[in-house]
């Protein structure tokens, strides 16, 4: 006869064999290999081209400014590899975004100490999200937003947002008041001028706010609120709550490709940069996920994830940019 020892041993392994067998099965994604799907480099948009010119500059040497950056400062790079820890990526999707930022839209300052003086420079700053004197805390009050007020996460919220935004308001006319044909955020999270980011992540202000209950779980910072313009630009232009925001922001398009499109990105840097640089990254998932699902009824193979113009730059440099981490 069995010992009580070995009765409750065995009692343990048929009841957990049990609870597996009535768990759901888990949703398995595929994991999407590291470099580049296209041979070349995708076109680059002729404003990058623009804005390059228009400093004299050329890409190559701004990402070599941006390395040099990295590669010279080690106090950034243990922010780096201490941050990407904390949100469990692996530092280089946070090198990566930081390399095509100043490679393609704007150049590195040459010394860190740069973007702290530039953050403190903004905290005095009065100004407040609107348009045309509506405050945008005042424009998600209206009806059309009460759907997205029972999402309790700051970045179903304003994702919910602007999804309203785009069906309802973009280039339309609503209540007598007429609504640019832009994006959410250019039309009210832009107050000095449209298409502008800041500080070393390059972030802008809706994409904070997007992210701000991941980072206040995460980093342990305060909340950000739309009412307070110039608490969240201090946010993304401080180095050191900027790569927290960046790391969330990067974990976000981890997990929508992964639940939504059944993509594993993790292990591809030229990807999640992709998604940094065009954001949007759960209508993406669901777009891919949907053209997969054509895809998988007409017996044709699944479409993997392709990265652009400024993901191909940060794949084709990924050895040299881990060596750096490295050091």
């Amino acid at each position: 006869m069995p010992s009580r020892k070995l009765r409750s041993v065995t009692a343990i392994l048929i009841a957990l064999t049990l609870s597996l067998a009535q768990a759901p099965e888990a949703v398995s994604a595929e994991m999407v290999p590291p470099g580049n799907r296209n041979a070349s480099q995708p076109e680059i948009p002729a404003a990058s081209k623009r804005r390059t010119q228009a400093t004299k500059s050329t890409f190559d040497a701004k990402y070599e400014r941006i390395r040099d950056l990295i590669a010279d400062d080690k106090n950034l790079r243990q922010k780096i590899v201490k941050v990407s820890k904390l949100y469990g990526i692996d530092p280089i999707h946070i090198v990566g975004a930081l390399v095509g930022e100043h490679t393609y839209n704007v150049d590195a300052y040459d010394h860190l100490q740069t973007y702290y003086v530039k953050a403190i420079s903004y905290a005095g700053e009065r100004f407040r999200f609107e348009h045309k004197g509506e405050s945008v805390v005042d424009f998600i009050k209206r009806p059309e937003f009460d759907d997205c007020d029972a999402e309790s996460d700051s970045a179903r919220l304003w994702t919910c947002r602007e999804a309203v935004w785009e069906k309802k308001f973009r280039g339309r006319k609503v209540a007598d008041r007429s609504y640019p044909d832009d994006r959410f955020g250019a039309v009210f999270f832009q107050p000095f001028f449209a298409g502008q980011s800041f500080g070393l992540g390059q972030l802008n202000p809706l994409t904070a706010l997007t992210h701000t209950d991941r980072v206040s779980k995460v980093s342990r910072l305060r909340k950000l609120n739309p009412g307070n313009a110039a608490e969240v630009y201090k946010a993304i232009m401080d180095p050191d709550s900027t790569l927290a925001y960046m790391a969330a922001t990067i974990v976000d398009s981890i997990e929508n490709y992964r639940e939504i499109a059944g993509f594993d990105i993790s292990g591809n840097p030229g990807l999640t940069s992709t998604l940094y640089n065009i954001g949007n990254p759960e209508r993406r998932a669901q777009a891919l996920a949907e053209e997969n699902r054509k895809r998988k009824s007409q017996g044709l193979k699944p479409k993997y994830p392709s990265e652009n113009y400024y993901g191909w730059l940060v794949n084709t440099h990924e050895d040299e940019l881990r060596a750096i981490i490295d050091r």
